[in-house]
């Protein structure tokens, strides 16, 4: 069914605009004054396009080119489907429901495209796997297994806790990092003014110094040869030759080699490692228990995990845990023979094997690893925080002891006239 664009009124005489599924233009007018609206102006939408109209009278809607669909977006209307179809709404129903309340343009044009292949028969999972930006393998194979065991309203609130945990999660780490980040930034802003603005001024009153600058103290000399190198064509050549091995890495952590060198680094960097290696595992267990407590099949759940966990060194473990599983054996053996997952993880996996209760095992995991991020990363902000503010003080403490300098220096020489 084609999705139409339209301008209108309302019955207020307000502008509104949207888009509406219908089977021609025609429909798709009565559809929209039997809503109370009037539309001027009802145009196929094309899929991608954000431009309307040819030659002079072409239009073009820029925030079609920015918007972007979230994964709380996902998060939320998952939500939003779980609680009709718990209502026990019909699946078309709450998917025009979904369509009509949703203000994202894109969001609206992915889920009027799903609720068409579902009106034409197909199932919901096999609908949400034609938009894989949108809808993970994830989401695709859970809501499969919701499909087939008559229970998608619960498989669904189990997606959309998932997805909303895991928003929080990256929330926090987000959270966490941004005061450092906004300390640096204006650390940078504030030096960049005073070897711009300020420093050359002052500068200026050194020239007929006798002796020149060799004359000045080495830190103030220092302070000159920086300020020079920040406002010369030397800083552009850093910026090239930084953007440049910038470029470089992310070539490299592309390749195979490069990607498993870089992963590993990250599980083994300072400070950092802990709480790479920490998200990444708390994801494992997350992501492993909500498929195996919707009925997704053990070796297709690992398929989907080894994918989500982001981090290659970590992936081979889970492929070899999935191999063992298809020989008969244990999960636990393979994660804990690889060393990268913690004593802890591999004993309550090997427990939860043993006793049959896998799912709740892996998820009291992932709650203590989630609270093990956020009391890590709390810490680490509450660190980083002096450390940058002493940075930057000292920083202008040096700066400014290296301009003091010569002009007490100066004012020494003029008190002994």
């Amino acid at each position: 069914m084609p999705v139409f664009e339209y301008k209108g009124y309302d019955g207020a005489g307000k502008g509104v605009a949207g888009i509406i599924d219908a089977d021609n233009a025609k429909v798709a007018r009565a559809r929209l004054r039997r809503q109370g609206l009037f539309p001027t102006d009802v145009s196929v939408q094309t899929k991608g396009s954000a431009v309307k109209g040819k030659g002079l009278n072409a239009e073009i809607d820029l925030s079609k080119y920015f918007q972007r669909i979230s994964r709380a977006d996902v998060a939320t209307l998952t939500s939003q489907l779980a609680t009709l179809l718990g209502a026990q709404i019909p699946m078309a129903e709450a998917l025009t429901a979904l369509v009509d309340q949703t203000e994202k343009t894109k969001l609206k044009v992915v889920l009027s495209q799903v609720k068409e292949r579902v009106n034409e028969g197909s199932t919901l999972a096999d609908a949400l796997k034609e938009h894989p930006r949108v809808f993970d393998d994830l989401s695709v194979h859970m809501v499969r297994a919701g499909e087939r065991t008559g229970a998608l309203d619960k498989v669904l609130k189990r997606l959309a806790a998932f997805a909303e945990g895991q928003v929080q999660l990256q929330g926090k780490v987000v959270a966490a990092m941004a005061y450092p980040i906004l300390m640096g930034a204006v650390g940078m802003l504030i030096l960049m003014g005073l070897f711009w603005g300020v420093i050359p001024r002052i500068r200026s009153m050194f020239d007929g110094l006798a002796g020149g600058e060799k004359a000045l103290p080495l830190i103030t000399r220092i302070v000159f040869a920086f300020g020079d190198f920040l406002t010369s064509r030397w800083l552009l050549v850093a910026v090239v030759v930084i953007a440049a091995g910038i470029f470089g890495v992310y070539r490299w952590v592309h390749t195979e080699n490069g990607r498993a060198r870089f992963d590993r680094f990250k599980l083994n960097m300072p400070m950092f490692g802990k709480i790479n290696r920490l998200v990444s595992i708390s994801r494992f267990c997350r992501t492993l228990a909500t498929l195996l407590v919707s009925g997704v099949p053990i070796i297709t759940a690992l398929g989907i995990v080894r994918d989500v966990v982001g981090n290659v060194v970590l992936a081979e473990a889970v492929d070899k845990a999935s191999d063992n599983i298809q020989e008969g054996q244990s999960i636990a053996g393979p994660l804990r023979a690889s060393g990268e997952f913690p004593p802890l993880v591999t004993h309550m996996i090997a427990i939860g094997e043993r006793t049959g209760d896998l799912e709740p095992m892996l998820t009291a995991v992932a709650d203590a690893y989630e609270d093990q991020v956020e009391t890590t990363m709390s810490a680490l902000t509450s660190l980083l925080g002096p450390i940058m503010i002493l940075f930057l003080g000292g920083t202008v403490f040096l700066t400014a002891l290296g301009l003091l300098l010569p002009m007490m220096n100066i004012s020494q020489r003029l008190s002994q006239m």
